[in-house]
């Protein structure tokens, strides 16, 4: 009897031992699941904002050294005018770097590599024969050029943007450069160097010789570095996301995009801990928050474990499908009845907010003026392609703001753009809902007018034409005239870049022919 009842105390034992196991390996279970998903997803959204981070920054880099061969191009040609007058060169590089802040320094360089002007001065460099590596043998042929890293004759880690000077009779008469010094404050800082984390995060821009152009920290920049997966992924072109161990042995989750126009890589990355540490925290409190009432409440705990995994289980559900359109309405639709459930409802849906949010804004910055908010030279394109691919004729009016260069240096270049802006207002107060307006470049801009025949397009035109020539400017106290040039598609080409290209050539007749006017272009035979 002794033996039956202690059998039967050691049965109950193993039942209850049982039941609590049973109990504890769900609720871990359920945890475990939890956290691997989430871990997956805040790894995956880390990657793919560090992707997106760098291919934007990759894009501003793209579009500075866009603007500063348009700056050297412009001040190559005034350099040209004059090329023999050392006192005009050195006039217009003291305006150049005084004007923007695209270069620690301007010079300009005779065909024979022998500096003729300089800004800030260098008294003693002027003269002396220069050797940049791989711009001397690209402007000769009359191509702009960025040089690699190099250390300046002033004793400078700096790269040179240069620009060639050609005489208006064809010859080659040197280039027009400027530097950015890599080691002292510089444009790459002012782009790079404000980074959206503050726990470990860092980027990093490199050329194709694995050569560090811009780094957190000072004193790695011009460092070549070797066996890293991801810099030999981005120096061959390539752009993308990965884990790597960077060179103090952490492990980094790293987005990484390459730019063509350079060469150069930038690479964003966060810490893997970083990234995990909320998720570790919340894992954490969960389960001691749970494993009380496990113990206590044992009945309790069997019967609810199903109603306790099923918030998770479900989130981790609509977590893998996360690409899946309505993903984020059958979260919503998730009921996440205690805190833990609802905190991690709460992240997946902030996380999803968030990747979506970013990747709409860069796609509308793709396609946007940033001064203007009208359409750029990509959101025409777009447009364009699908009026040509569903055969919609359309009118494009070309205008450009008349003697535009005398505001700038007249009033300087917030003023001018004040007039940008105010032109950009007044086209808009023209046009249609339909009409797509964009601004192509400095002070030219193109509307886009679908469904409208040349002689509606006149009418708007000289409407728009009337309008800025009575507009009175505040900052300037005058008003401004435009020039405008009209073309029809198919009337005038049957490819639409031919059609643009038309306008901008009646544009041009009418400056020839006295501005402030308006020019058709000619039907072709």
């Amino acid at each position: 009897m002794s033996i039956s009842r202690l059998l039967g105390l050691n049965l109950r034992r193993l039942i209850l031992l049982l039941s609590v196991l049973s109990a504890l390996t769900m609720m871990a279970n359920s945890i475990y699941a939890g956290y691997r998903v989430q871990r997956q997803q805040l790894i995956d959204a880390t990657l793919q904002s560090n992707e997106a981070y760098a291919t934007k920054l990759a894009t501003s880099s793209e579009a500075f050294f866009d603007s500063a061969n348009q700056q050297l191009s412009y001040s190559a040609a005034i350099a040209a005018s004059n090329f023999a007058d050392q006192g005009h060169l050195l006039s217009e590089v003291k305006r150049l770097q005084l004007q923007t802040n695209s270069f620690n320094s301007v010079s300009v360089v005779d065909a024979g590599g022998h500096l003729e002007a300089i800004w800030p001065p260098m008294p003693a460099l002027t003269g002396q024969r220069l050797n940049i590596p791989n711009v001397n043998a690209l402007n000769e042929t009359k191509m702009p050029a960025i040089s690699k890293p190099f250390i300046s004759a002033a004793g400078h880690l700096v790269i040179f943007i240069s620009h060639p000077v050609v005489a208006v009779d064809g010859r080659y008469l040197g280039y027009m450069g400027g530097t950015i010094h890599l080691r002292q404050k510089n444009i790459l800082q002012r782009l790079l160097g404000t980074h959206y984390y503050h726990d470990g995060s860092y980027l990093y821009a490199v050329d194709q010789d694995r050569r560090l152009l811009y780094h957190p920290d000072p004193a790695r920049v011009g460092e070549v570095v070797h066996g890293n997966a991801i810099i030999e992924a981005v120096i061959r072109g390539e752009s993308g996301q990965g884990s790597v161990i960077n060179s103090q042995g952490i492990e980094m989750l790293t987005g990484y995009a390459y730019s063509p126009s350079t060469g150069w890589g930038i690479v964003a990355q966060r810490p893997i801990e970083a990234t995990l540490r909320p998720l570790t925290e919340l894992t954490v409190g969960v389960v001691l928050k749970a494993a009380v009432p496990a113990v206590l409440l044992l009945l309790i705990v069997l019967l609810l474990a199903h109603q306790i995994s099923r918030p998770l289980r479900e989130l981790a559900n609509e977590a893998r499908r996360m690409d899946t359109a309505g993903t984020s309405e059958q979260i919503n639709r998730i009921r996440a009845w205690y805190v833990e459930a609802a905190q991690l409802k709460r992240a997946l849906l902030l996380g999803m907010g968030l990747l979506h949010n970013q990747i709409g804004k860069l796609h509308v910055d793709a396609q946007t003026d940033p001064m203007t908010g009208l359409h750029n030279r990509r959101g025409m394109a777009a447009v364009l392609n699908v009026w040509h691919a569903t055969q919609q004729p359309f009118a494009v009016i070309s205008l450009d703001i008349d003697h535009f260069k005398s505001v700038n240096d007249t009033y300087g270049h917030a003023t001018g753009d004040v007039v940008i802006q105010t032109m950009a207002q007044l086209m808009r107060s023209c046009c249609r809902d339909i009409d797509v307006v964009c601004r192509s470049g400095g002070e030219e801009f193109l509307i886009l007018l679908p469904g409208t025949d040349m002689e509606a397009a006149e009418q708007v035109a000289e409407r728009l034409r009337t309008l800025v020539e009575q507009t009175v400017i505040p900052c300037i106290q005058r008003p401004i005239t435009a020039s405008i040039g009209i073309a029809h598609w198919p009337t005038h080409a049957s490819d639409t870049d031919e059609v643009i290209r038309q306008a901008d050539a009646a544009l041009y007749q009418a400056k020839n022919d006295g501005r402030n006017r308006i020019r058709v272009a000619a039907i072709p035979a």
